[in-house]
This record gives structure tokens, sequence and C-alpha cells, in this order.
């Protein structure tokens, strides 16, 4: 009996010593990773009932550092507790002989990496970092993203686009784009007499000084001011005007009276081509002009050639060229800097060699107080004559009405050199005081063709004096 014993007892000695062997392994193998080959090592008898099981991460106490055991309610959790909305981690335990233990994330599928720490490691840092876990397990919140409207801008409003042929104006009829042209000058000038006029039972000497005020105030000009002024004064006298009223309507009737004899639309003549020179000083809008004007004349029917006379501005023939190619209107140009005279020479032999109705000359924008530039126009006017003796047909000063009385001496200037015989007057619509116009009429006398009243290209409008003059008062 004794021996069975003794042989029992050295049979279950070399056992336990075949069970140290692996241990042993496991730390020559990692020896600086002790805690590991210690936990991830588990005797025979472990990894004979190890099995996958579903573990909840831990929560300790509150003020409890976290611990590597867990009790038997923390080990079998069943699934069906967890949050439907928030899944519990789960932790798959794999072979505890192998230590081949792997973590279901359940993010995207793939095992975390388990090479350091073992199963009880791995369960302690699941425990200390719940927030982190729960977190990733989170559903993901599903945004839909927003397909850009890649549908292209509605460019038909823009201020200068040309590029459609015969395109309608969006400003309404003639006498709304007027009026709303005007509505800066209005706004100053009409009010004006309105607030004058508000409450006056009489006419008196103030009401006459005051009603003279307002329309220096809105540039109408100290010539032209006095002639109005008298004329009312003189009708006052013969008791032709009774009542504040009746003085408010003869202003009107003598502001109109004014522009009429200055309301006199281009007319050209029959023989092609015919030429109109554009001249004036730098800034006031004459490339502009010439592109709005072309276009007036293509939907009249006439065929229209350009000539880049300015070439001394060094984006004034690309400028010309622009207004060109969207009215398909060709366009004679040279390098910056070549001679302008040379320049509309070629322009006006081109367009009499193909048949065209009207050539546009733009030119070099020059100060009035400049004479060897307006000396140019004399010699501009000199080569052309050389193919036409009539030409030019027009010659067509622009001005700024933002200008003031400024555009008296231009105008003046240009008339000497140049033999001016109509005008534009241009941007009324960024000008509170637009009364220039009559100033020009009453010193000159001289046809305003065109006034332009906005950036469109149908805003470069014929002039009608009886239309200016309601549109100026704002009415109807």
């Amino acid at each position: 009996m004794s021996s069975n014993f003794f042989k029992r007892f050295k049979r279950g000695g070399k056992a336990a010593q075949e069970n140290a062997v692996p241990e042993k392994a496991s730390q020559d193998s990692e020896p600086q990773d002790s805690e590991r080959s210690a936990i991830d090592e588990p005797s025979p008898s472990i990894a004979a009932q190890a099995a996958p099981v579903e573990v909840e991460p831990f929560k300790p106490a509150t003020g409890q550092p976290p611990t590597g055991q867990t009790s038997s309610q923390h080990a079998e959790t069943p699934a069906a507790s967890a949050s439907p909305l928030e899944p519990a981690p789960a932790a798959t335990v794999g072979s505890a002989a192998d230590g081949s233990g792997e973590v279901d994330t359940g993010g995207d599928g793939e095992a975390a990496d388990d090479s350091k720490g073992g199963f009880f490691a791995r369960f302690k840092r699941s425990s200390t970092t719940d927030k982190d876990v729960s977190a990733a397990v989170e559903p993901a919140t599903t945004e839909t993203a927003v397909e850009p409207d890649l549908a292209p801008e509605d460019v038909s409003a823009a201020p200068v686009d040309v590029g459609e042929k015969d395109k309608p104006s969006t400003m309404g009829g003639f006498f709304a784009r007027m009026r709303e042209g005007l509505s800066r000058t209005s706004s100053n000038f009409a009010e004006g007499l309105g607030n004058l006029f508000l409450g006056q039972k009489e006419i008196d000497e103030d009401l006459l000084e005051d009603l003279e005020t307002q329309l220096l105030v809105a540039d109408v000009g100290l010539d032209a001011t006095t002639e109005i002024i008298d004329n009312l004064t003189e009708r006052v006298a013969r008791k032709q005007l009774a009542n504040p009223q009746a003085l408010y309507d003869a202003l009107k009737v003598s502001l109109g009276d004014m522009l009429d004899k200055v309301e006199a639309p281009l007319v050209l003549p029959e023989n092609k081509p015919a030429v109109i020179l554009v001249v004036g000083v730098n800034g006031v809008g004459k490339t502009t002009t010439i592109g709005k004007l072309s276009k007036r004349l293509q939907r009249e029917g006439k065929s229209v050639m350009l000539a880049a006379g300015d070439t001394f501005r060094a984006a004034a023939v690309e400028q010309l060229q622009v207004w060109g190619e969207r009215n398909d209107i060709p366009v004679v140009a040279q390098h910056t800097g070549a001679d302008s005279a040379s320049v509309i020479y070629d322009a006006v032999a081109s367009a009499k060699a193909k048949g065209v109705d009207v050539v546009i000359a733009d030119t070099a924008g020059r100060l009035h107080n400049k004479a060897h530039l307006m000396d140019e126009l004399s010699k501009v006017k000199r080569v052309m004559a050389k193919l036409d003796v009539t030409a030019p047909h027009e010659v067509l000063l622009v001005l700024d009405a933002g200008t003031g009385q400024n555009a008296l001496n231009q105008a003046e200037q240009f008339i000497a050199a140049a033999g001016v015989t109509g005008i534009a007057l241009t941007k009324l619509d960024g000008t509170a005081k637009g009364g220039v116009i009559f100033a020009l009429s009453q010193k000159f006398g001289l046809p305003v063709r065109f006034i332009g009243v906005g950036e469109g290209v149908d805003d470069l409008q014929p002039f009608v004096a009886k239309t200016f003059v309601q549109a100026l008062f704002n009415e109807a």
C-alpha cells in the first residue's frame, strides 16, 4: 500500500514538473513582461474549462480603484439586459491555453491588439475605460450629405451683359427706366421743391429766393437759374401766377421749355459709312457709351464697325474688343501707342469697302486744358476727310453728369477743338445733381442725343425733354 502511495506521489510530482515547463518557457520568451506570462498561461485545468463567454465591463464603486476580479453577476450577465441603444461591449475569450484571446470591439470587425496584458489585464483596461468603450460601440449618427446645387446661376440680370442679342430689358418700359435712373436727382430736386412750397399760401419774395437757392443746389447753373427766376418773377408781377401752386406748375413748364430746344435725335446720313467720332475727357464712359450705342444701332437694323482709336490707355482696346465680341461687331485695332488717326482711317476704309452702315470711332481721353492733345482731334478729322469730305457725320461729346459745372468747361473746349455736334450725358443715375443738363442747354444749345440712366445695355436712352422733366419731378 505504501508502495502504491509513493508511486502515485511520484507520478503527481512529475506531472507538476511537466505543468511548470510551459510557464518557464513563457517567462524565457518574454522576460520583459512578467505579468503577461503569469496571467496568459493558465493551468491545463483552466484550459479544459475555458469556453467563450460574454463579459460586461466592470464598473467599480465610486471612490474605489478598478480591480482585476469580478463577481459572478458581472461575469455572466445576460446579453438581453444591455440597453438596446447602447449595447455592452463583448469580450470573446479564445483558447486560454495558448493565450490567443480576441476582443470584439463591435466596430470595424477587426480584433484589437491583445499582445500585452492577458485576459485579466484586458478586463482591467475595459473597466477603467468604460466611457470610451461605450462611446465606441454607440451607434453612429448618420448624416445625410447635402448635394450642392450645380445648376448654373441666372446671369441674365448682369448690369452690362450684352452677350444675348436683342435681350429685353428687365427694368420695364422707357419711362420706368428713366424714372429709376433719375431717382437720386429727383429725390434731391423734387422733394426739395415740395418742402419749399408746402404750407405756402401766397407768393412772396422769400419764396422766390428759396426757389432760386434750390435750383442752384441742383446744379442747374447760375445763368440758367437766373433766366428761370426772372421769367417767373415777371409773370408774378403781371398777376399771371396767383398762388404757389401756379408758381410750381409754371416752374415745370419753364424747365421743359429750356430742354425742348435741345431735344434732337441722332439722324445719320444715307451714304455709307456714316462716321460717329466719340470724344471726351478721361473716365466719363466713352467706351461704354460706344458699346451701348452700337447695340442700339444694331437693333435698328444697321451694320456697325468699331475703331479702337484710344491707343493711349492700356486696357481701352481690350475693352472695346469685348463689346465687339458680345455684339458680334468687328473691331479695327492696333497695338497700344499706335497713331490714333491711322487706326480710324483704316476702319473707315475697311467699312467703305465692305459696305458697313456705321463706323463708331473711339478716341483717347484727354483733358480739355491740354492743347496738344486737343490738336490730335483736329488731325483725326483731317485724315477722315481724305476718304469722305463730309466725315465725321457726328462728333458726340460724352459728359459725366456728376462733374457738375465743370462739364461746361469741357464742352467749351471740345466744341472749339473738334466741332461737337451732339452730347451724351452719362451717369445720371449716380448723382443727385442732374440739373447740369439745364446749364448745358442754356449756354450752348447743343442737341442732347442720349442720356445714361444706368449700367444696363438698354440704359442709354434717347433724350426726350417732356419725359425727362416728368421723371425729374417724379410724376407718373
